[in-house]
């Protein structure tokens, strides 16, 4: 039997509650493949999930996101072979570890050029941004859009992506230290949402036009004025909430806003079945192909310092994405 190592809480709470263990790990059952994982993602919905903010039932992995060499497969399985580069993103809980077995049509063929620490940054970021481009709204030419958090790894990606589409962007950072950041991503004027007077500086950036969409994962901090940024019609997308949980309204206030479309949507319904899952990969593989989506890894840790990463994000201090490596 093969021995894992794998990060596991017993209990929400502070970065401290997560450890390192070690486990034994079966051979992949019917319909599974056994993966030694080379690289993996970090997303800000696994400190909601360690902090308790989204309860799991304990104990528990954490991490939705890996990259690795399929070395054994289940009966069944036909569509990856030992050998294989893969990814997942939406294959359970559990992808802090070295190696696990997980459902074989959770798993992505990896592009021959594509290696492995840029796949694993950008596969739950790029079809988080995939499905917010592509399908909440469909951003096309002329377009306007306001991204929020735009230094961080899905905001980048979104600025790119709306470039590469046609879209004039907005970036927001907290701070001004992430301005560049969000420049180099694309966006045309960048906007410090920590200074009160944000909306007004947003207005002033696009000459009093608003956003055809807003795409908020900041939430507390930024989302009342999101609502104000949107052009009648408009989209505000909460997609996250980084500094906290967006505060409740009624719906009136989005009548008096300008009709307003409000919505909540999350990467994992968006991807829910093998068929929907490869063709949004196939979208957003095209788009990095173009060269209209890349990432910036801003900060690598090894598995046994996954207690410093969630610290080092918590905290804010880093830029782009964060890849920890087994």
């Amino acid at each position: 039997m093969t021995q894992a190592r794998v990060v596991r809480m017993h209990e929400p709470g502070a970065a401290e509650v997560m450890r390192v263990e070690t486990i034994d790990l079966p051979a992949p059952q019917a319909g599974e493949a056994q993966l030694r994982q080379t690289a993996i993602g970090f997303n800000f919905i696994d400190i909601y999930q360690r902090s308790g903010r989204y309860p799991l039932p304990l104990p528990t992995g954490l991490g939705h996101e890996a990259v690795g060499v399929v070395e054994a497969v289940g009966p069944g399985v036909r569509d990856v072979k030992p050998g294989d580069r893969v990814g997942y993103i939406n294959a359970g809980l559990g992808a802090y570890a070295d190696r696990r077995n997980v459902a074989a049509d959770k798993l992505l063929p990896l592009p021959a050029g594509m290696a492995d620490d840029k796949a694993a940054a950008i596969l739950f970021k790029g079809l988080t941004a995939q499905y917010l481009l592509r399908k909440t709204y469909r951003v096309g030419k002329g377009d306007l859009i306001l991204v929020h958090a735009a230094a961080g790894g899905v905001g980048q990606i979104l600025c790119r992506w709306g470039k590469g589409l046609g879209a004039t962007v907005i970036g927001t950072v907290g701070g001004e230290a992430k301005r560049a950041a969000a420049k180099k991503a694309g966006a045309d004027h960048v906007i410090d949402y920590a200074k009160p007077d944000w909306p007004k500086a947003f207005l002033e950036a696009t000459g009093g036009r608003k956003a055809n969409v807003v795409y908020d994962s900041v939430a507390k901090d930024t989302f009342l004025q999101s609502l104000d940024c949107a052009a009648p019609f408009g989209y505000v997308v909460l997609f996250g909430a980084a500094s906290g949980p967006a505060p409740a309204i009624e719906p009136e206030l989005l009548n008096k806003k300008g009709c307003l479309f409000l919505t909540r949507p999350s990467v994992f319904p968006h991807n829910a079945d093998a068929a929907t899952l490869r063709a949004n990969a196939k979208d957003l593989f095209e788009a990095i192909a173009a060269g209209h989506v890349d990432v910036e890894i801003g900060a690598r840790f090894k598995l046994d310092e996954i207690v410093a990463a969630h610290r080092a994000v918590e905290s804010r201090k880093t830029q782009g994405a964060v890849v920890i490596t087994p």
